[in-house]
């Protein structure tokens, strides 16, 4: 077997194997039929649609701010083969994770022309913008509920060493795994992009594509998107809490907690978080006196219906594709 296609196929099934083995460890004991007694007696598959609204609406505003940082690289693609590439490169990071980056680039470049190395440089600059917005939303929330935390840990009794001592010692194996698995992927990202950036003109154009936002016409608007997604993407998680007696009582801080948390854990690459946004979710509710039972309940249930909604914008957009392609 030639080494490159090797190297794809561990690309894939790396990814598959860890979340899997995750998501094996938490479910080995589940009484699956709960789910059947949680559909007819305990939700309210309104809020759970309606939450599918706002997963949309991060995706577009995804597409809007991309749009407009191209436009000061003399690039003009159709804003329709924008909100296009967003889509489909959700699913693409389904099978192979992290390749949605490339995915959408080469949308453009295939029907709209645009250079694939400066539109690329831009989606650098995004993954910039979304992980300091990240690092600024998780402070903000740390240093605002720290006394809710404080308060937590003297009522129960419970410090931070009892609650480590309490974590197993398969947990502890499963956090290792995850870095171990993390590290990897961010090496072989750099080195892609390394080998990508051989050609000079290459690396010139990422690095335009890069710099691209020092020139963008609208700023506050750029912000504005910036913020956007992210307030949709936690509205797309937050309003699922309605969707369950054993949740919906619980307040704007345990979802904010539980958000941040689970936002930082698809660090670790496995499609769409697959594992570790269900372990740090679920360790979080059950942190703030979910049950066990419930929590596993409610991520499984949430992850599974949101994730379902990727492959169809996915498709829809394929078919759009298809159709002009046709016309």
């Amino acid at each position: 077997m030639k080494k490159n296609s090797l190297k794809k196929i561990l690309n894939v099934t790396i990814p598959f194997l860890l979340g899997g083995g995750i998501l094996y460890w938490m479910y080995r004991d589940f009484d699956f039929s709960i789910l059947s007694q949680t559909f007819a007696n305990d939700m309210k598959w309104g809020w759970l649609l309606f939450s599918l609204l706002f997963g949309i609406s991060a995706q577009i505003f995804r597409a809007l701010r991309w749009h407009q940082s191209l436009e000061p690289l003399d690039e003009h693609p159709r804003l329709s083969d924008c909100v296009h590439g967003v889509f489909i490169s959700y699913a693409s990071s389904l099978i192979i994770p992290r390749s949605g980056e490339f995915t959408r680039c080469a949308i453009l470049s295939k029907y709209d022309g645009t250079s694939f190395s400066k539109a690329f440089g831009t989606v650098v600059t995004e993954r910039i913008i979304d992980s300091l917005l990240l690092l600024l939303f998780a402070l903000c929330v740390m240093l605002s509920q720290l006394n809710v935390f404080l308060r937590f840990f003297d009522t129960t009794g419970t410090d931070i060493v009892g609650f480590l001592h309490g974590f197993t010692a398969t947990g502890y194996i499963v956090t290792a795994i995850c870095i171990v698995v993390t590290a990897f992927f961010l090496w072989f990202a750099l080195r892609k992009v390394s080998l990508l950036s051989g050609l000079w003109q290459t690396l010139a154009n990422v690095k335009e594509g890069i710099m691209s936002l020092r020139n963008v016409h609208n700023k506050p608007l750029l912000v504005f998107y910036s913020v956007m997604i992210w307030v949709s993407y936690f509205l797309h998680y937050a309003v699922t809490f309605r969707c369950f007696g054993f949740t919906s009582d619980l307040g704007i801080t345990v979802a904010l907690v539980s958000f941040i948390v689970g936002s930082i854990s698809v660090i670790v690459p496995t499609p769409n978080g697959a594992g570790p946004w269900h372990f740090a979710v679920k360790t979080i509710l059950i942190l703030y006196g979910v049950s066990a039972t419930d929590a596993v309940t409610f991520v499984l249930i949430v992850h599974t219906v949101q994730t379902a909604l990727i492959p169809l914008l996915a498709i829809y957009s394929l078919a759009m594709l298809g159709l002009r392609k046709t016309k």
